[in-house]
């Protein structure tokens, strides 16, 4: 049954993996339109609600992001292809689904970005990790990139952009902006809360890409933080104010 969250955006499948449907411009004819996927496992839900509290320890705070990050791979990695490989059991010899292709890089914004990339690698130790830099001129308000470092190879690779919140959107639109002018065409964004305006502003620009998210809240602050949410992830994650 569809729960609208705000005006524009509902809930449109149940658990495990809900789908989020948002009035976006269209994409090129033919052209498939991407999709938001809220991961909504009582385990990440729960894990979820102790990182919200405000007592959670820097220390606690950091191994609920790694288990969270963990369990979202599950679902992030759901579609990735499969080929069948000979393998000799201890009975006989048969077949078995691989991974097609094993070349995946993880690309955090820094810097709260980097607190789901150790998860993501105990799922997945053979995948890469990229990183982007972005800060705002504080008289152009525009974003600037004053770090960029990926691995050779990697834009015809699946690329998960990470970053624990999506709330104006205005980061992960530019790094993703920023991973397509370098000719990337395979990118998922993946949050761990995101604000309905978050969502909207990337969708709204790179509608090709599907968003991963454990929770979608009500929307954000006159300071642009997310309400409820959980804080500054970046200074939860490093104990820094």
């Amino acid at each position: 049954m569809n729960a609208p969250l705000l005006s524009g955006i509902h809930i449109a499948v149940p658990s495990p993996t809900a789908t989020i449907s948002l009035t976006t411009p269209s994409l090129a004819k033919g052209a498939p339109m991407a999709s938001v996927h809220v991961i909504d496992h009582p385990l990440i839900e729960a894990k979820l609600t102790h990182m919200r509290d405000r007592d959670t320890t820097s220390p606690e705070f950091r191994a609920l992001l790694k288990e969270i990050s963990i369990l979202m791979g599950y679902e992030i990695t759901r579609d990735f292809p499969t080929k069948l490989c000979e393998v000799d059991t201890p009975i006989c010899r048969a077949s078995f689904p691989v991974l097609k292709d094993d070349f995946f890089t993880i690309v955090p914004i820094l810097r709260a970005g980097l607190g789901m990339v150790d998860g993501l690698l105990e799922l997945m130790p053979f995948a890469h990790v990229g990183h982007i830099g972005l800060v705002r001129n504080e008289q152009t308000h525009l974003p600037e990139e004053y770090y960029y470092k990926m691995p050779e190879g990697y834009e015809g690779s699946v690329i998960m952009v990470v970053d624990p919140m999506l709330a104006t959107g205005g980061s992960a639109v530019d790094a993703i902006s920023s991973l397509k002018k370098r000719g990337c065409n395979n990118i998922r964004l993946v949050n761990l809360v995101a604000a309905p305006q978050g969502i909207e502003a990337v969708r709204t620009v790179h509608p090709d890409v599907d968003i991963y998210v454990a929770a979608v809240d009500e929307g954000l602050n006159e300071d642009a933080y997310i309400v409820p949410g959980l804080g500054d992830a970046g200074d939860r994650i490093f104990g820094t104010k």
